[in-house]
């Protein structure tokens, strides 16, 4: 169990589009570039092991910045080298953090001075979203699924516990950067599942405001 006073105040940050992680959920990543090799080689060193997955912004800010301001840190738990020397890594799920300083230097990848206040929810139990209807859920859901022409095991959905189920549909559903980083952000597991259904809802309009296709 990691307490507030565990987490460094500076991390290697990860910048992927798309590449959502959210707290106590867990990603695959595949790891190639010389950079990032040697960030997971450097973060290995560390007692914390831990990076940032960040979104990057599709414009600088005002302040010049070229990724967003909220990420989410994984913690390496697992990691399998192949023979032409790539990995294959699972990050598991920490917590959100705020970056206050891109650092650089003369490593090839950016670390960034963080500030965790605001997310101390994300260390502690799974949430509870009480006003989660499941059969109206997987349903709309096997809408978007059909309409996207994707798969899965609707068994394992029906049984899996709401926090597990949300913030994994959030991390491997097609939605854009954007999108996603709204995801990441949402203040609350209700939150983060209305979002999801407007996403949904959206999707099955194709874009439209015209009504959800039945």
């Amino acid at each position: 169990m990691i307490r507030p006073n565990d987490l460094p105040a500076t991390i290697p940050v990860f910048p992927l589009p798309g590449a959502l992680l959210l707290p106590r959920a867990r990603l695959p990543l595949h790891i190639f570039e010389p950079r990032y090799l040697q960030m997971i080689d450097d973060t290995l060193k560390t007692e914390h092991r831990m990076i940032g997955m960040v979104q990057p912004r599709a414009q600088p800010g005002k302040d010049g910045r070229t990724l967003q301001s909220i990420g989410c840190a994984g913690r390496i738990t697992q990691l399998s080298e192949t023979e032409d020397r790539r990995y294959m890594i699972t990050l598991a799920g920490i917590s959100r953090y705020r970056i206050t300083r891109e650092v650089t230097g003369f490593l090839p990848y950016v670390s960034a001075d963080v500030s965790w206040d605001g997310f101390e929810r994300d260390l502690g139990k799974p949430e509870l979203d009480t006003g989660f209807d499941r059969p109206a859920f997987l349903d709309l859901l096997h809408r978007y699924f059909e309409s996207q022409d994707l798969s899965t095991d609707w068994d394992s959905l029906k049984d899996a516990d709401e926090e597990l189920l949300l913030n994994s549909l959030s991390m491997l559903c097609p939605f854009d950067t954007e999108e996603k980083q709204a995801l990441l952000e949402a203040p609350s597991l209700t939150t983060r599942r209305e979002t999801v259904v407007t996403l949904m809802e959206f999707a099955l309009r194709g874009g439209s405001g015209d009504e959800v296709v039945q």
